[in-house]
């Protein structure tokens, strides 16, 4: 499977990294990249050929991944217009819906929208994928062989519910940064160094994630065990309710959720 990259920035670089790493051989990727700088450490690291701008050599392929910011994707696949040939077409773009894209590359329809998230960078994300009905469970499988050089994946099957990804887990680990951030300045208030603060609140996460990840009991099973009656968790579970920290959460991933909507309207505009 030949896979052609359009945009060379740090996702393209994950994905390349992971796909390298499973196996593939230089040979079969590319990249399009306009910026020479790119292309050089492109093709020093990875050993790809890189273009800077899409040719024959660079249509030549199975799979075409578009990495570019969402705001230049419309110049970005204007080359491709009219000149797709059955490739399967995977955007990684946040927000851009496939009609969208569909239409900028000339009513394609071959199309696979992809929302990961920055973990990814150190092959510990998690997609979600949504698939145009046209596109057939091998293009099914083949966006999935991509997507999961990075990590996990998941299917949404209506893509109205990839702004609900995009506010969950696409804009996730910044909520996780938030809340480390807050464990880690509560951690020098009390006393500690920054290094001891900042270890204790980013391994007590990472800790407690793999033992969610590992457990089948539910996430509120997981948090009563910790929490015994009386003692120093129940009150600090008791000032977070107070405070009204899930509330909080809750009303942000949901103001994610409809920014999401708003900008695919924007950004889908002609």
């Amino acid at each position: 499977m030949k896979i052609t990259f359009i945009g060379g920035g740090n996702m393209a670089v994950a994905l390349i990294g992971g796909l390298r790493r499973q196996g593939y051989s230089a040979a079969a990727i590319q990249v399009v990249e306009p910026f020479a700088e790119a292309r050089e450490k492109l093709t020093e690291g990875f050993g790809v050929r890189c273009a800077a701008a899409v040719d024959a050599a660079a249509l030549a392929c199975e799979v075409l991944v578009l990495a570019v910011k969402p705001q230049q994707m419309k110049e970005a696949v204007a080359p491709l217009a009219g000149k797709l040939g059955g490739q399967l077409v995977i955007s990684i773009a946040a927000g851009l819906r496939m009609t969208d894209i569909s239409r900028w590359l000339g009513n394609y329809r071959t199309l696979v929208r992809t929302m990961p998230n920055t973990p990814a960078l150190i092959s510990a994300g998690v997609t979600a994928l949504c698939a145009d009905p046209s596109v057939d469970r091998e293009g099914r499988n083949s966006a999935e062989k991509v997507l999961r050089a990075v990590g996990s994946t998941i299917w949404v099957e209506d893509e109205a519910q990839m702004d609900a990804v995009t506010a969950v887990s696409g804009s996730g680990p910044a909520y996780v940064f938030y809340f480390l951030e807050a464990m880690e300045a509560a951690g020098l208030k009390l006393g500690f160094d920054a290094a001891t603060a900042r270890q204790l609140a980013v391994e007590t996460f990472i800790g407690a994630a793999r033992l969610a990840e590992q457990s089948k009991e539910s996430l509120s099973t997981l948090r009563a065990r910790v929490t015994s009656k009386g003692g120093t968790t129940e009150a600090a579970l008791l000032a977070f309710d107070a405070a009204g920290v899930a509330d909080g959460i809750t009303r942000g991933i949901a103001a994610a959720n409809a920014r999401g909507r708003e900008l695919g309207d924007m950004l889908g505009k002609d």
